[in-house]
């Protein structure tokens, strides 16, 4: 385990515009729920929990300290949950071949909006069933607060679908919030991750983490933990 911190903004989903969350694990409410909450956002993106109208810190620290000796330029990269598009941005102008996709067809408008230079790069997708298109395509897929934005019956089901989008020798790198083993489950978004649990979702796959997981803390007041790891397939 590796303490320490990182700039990353805090992830909460609240009620928004009197928008619930599902209790369950119905995929298609999930679906549906992200697709009202960006729809009836109108717009403003601070009416979006999520949507901060930057990259990722905790992906942009990796890609700084770490993907340049493990991806070439030009990398196909494929972003799960692309969201409002600054990951998929920042992928671009660092010189790789980025796709980012969501399941919400506004939140793709909205990102080919902002970003019409890109326009073709944001897709609508499920991560819990992604297109032949986009599968065994990805030398990185970046999964960024997708497994927690969903109930924790669903995260198998997303953790296949992530790993289905990488090439036979490419990468996963996750993140999402972290909590203790003993510490009590969240009964609604974001679920937090134990370090077990997010190694074991992609350990199930047949992936496994290529060195210790990060685990830090934000820099939010008061600060959340963070976890972040690279996964490669293990060989046969």
């Amino acid at each position: 385990m590796v303490l320490g911190t990182d700039k990353q903004r805090s992830v909460e989903v609240p009620v928004v515009a009197g928008l619930n969350p599902p209790t369950s694990g119905d995929p298609s409410a999930w679906s549906s729920y992200f697709e009202d909450l960006y729809r009836d956002a109108a717009g403003d993106a601070a009416r979006v929990p999520w949507a901060h109208e930057r990259p990722s810190p905790a992906l942009v620290t990796w890609l700084n300290r770490e993907a340049p000796g493990l991806m070439r330029p030009g990398a196909r990269v494929a972003v799960v949950g692309c969201g409002l598009g600054d990951d998929v941005r920042e992928l671009a102008d660092r010189g790789y071949d980025p796709v980012g996709f969501d399941v919400s067809p506004t939140a793709v408008e909205w990102a080919r909006h902002r970003f019409p230079a890109l326009r073709d790069r944001y897709v609508v997708a499920d991560a819990m069933s992604p297109p032949p298109s986009l599968q065994r395509r990805a030398d990185l897929v970046v999964e960024i607060n997708t497994l927690q934005a969903v109930h924790p019956t669903l995260r198998e089901r997303v953790a296949r679908g992530v790993v289905s989008l990488a090439r036979p020798k490419g990468l996963v790198l996750a993140v999402c919030r972290g909590r203790e083993p003993g510490e009590p489950a969240a009964t609604a978004p974001p679920f937090a991750l134990t370090v077990d649990e997010l190694t074991g979702l992609f350990g199930a796959c047949g992936w496994a983490p290529m060195r210790e997981v990060d685990d830090f803390l934000d820099d939010e007041s008061p600060a959340r933990r963070r976890l972040r790891a690279a996964f490669r397939k293990r060989e046969s």
